[in-house]
């Protein structure tokens, strides 16, 4: 007789007997389960966060032509701030990225890139190769020495636009071809240059 036959309790075939490994499998599957689920939720605001930024804080722009040089160059790659001109409004001087004008479509790019040289309500002219707004000579020490703009204007700018030029003067397509830019047709402004590494820092 049994043990268990001496205690009154039935017999348990071995095939019954519990499996103490069932329930670390369980936890270990668990485990990775939870780890795959984090990782997973991570990527997703990792994704949305991005998508936020790019859509209202900064974006990336890249210069397609010889219109800004020497400033930029052909290949450069910017950060551009969204934001700047919705707490601000445009100066002489910013470096803006703004929707292409209607009258250059279809072009290889939808948006360019200038320097805003006069706001609204300001009267911009050339004479004599020198850039006047409101009849004074503008300050331009973004140029290189020697560069002359041909004689244009004069052209009253309506309040809410602004005046956009190249620094490369002589080759660059900009308010004295497709008139004055609204500034709600304003992208953001230029603030620094991420690439090429050797020529990286602020605008």
């Amino acid at each position: 007789m049994s043990a268990a036959q001496e205690s009154g309790e039935p017999d348990m075939p071995d095939a019954e007997l519990p499996q103490p490994r069932q329930p670390r499998i369980r936890r270990a599957m668990s485990g990775r389960m939870r780890s795959v689920l984090s990782w997973a939720w991570v990527l997703i605001c990792a994704v949305l966060l991005a998508m936020v930024m790019r859509t209202f804080i900064i974006a990336a722009f890249y210069i397609p032509s010889a219109s800004m040089s020497p400033a930029l160059e052909i290949g450069d790659r910017l950060l551009v701030s969204k934001l700047s001109y919705r707490i601000g409004e445009p100066q002489a001087g910013d470096v803006v990225v703004f929707s292409t004008p209607a009258s250059l479509r279809p072009s290889r790019t939808a948006e360019l890139i200038k320097r805003v040289v006069a706001v609204g309500g300001e009267t911009v002219e050339a004479h004599a190769g020198q850039l006047l707004v409101d009849g004074n000579p503008a300050s331009e020490d973004y140029l290189p020495d020697g560069v002359r703009t041909s004689d244009f204007g004069p052209v009253l700018v309506p309040d809410g636009h602004v005046f956009v030029m190249g620094d490369n003067r002589e080759a660059s397509q900009d308010s004295r071809v497709f008139g004055t830019v609204p500034v709600s047709e304003i992208v953001g402004r230029a603030i620094a240059r991420f690439w090429p590494p050797s020529r990286l820092g602020g605008l």
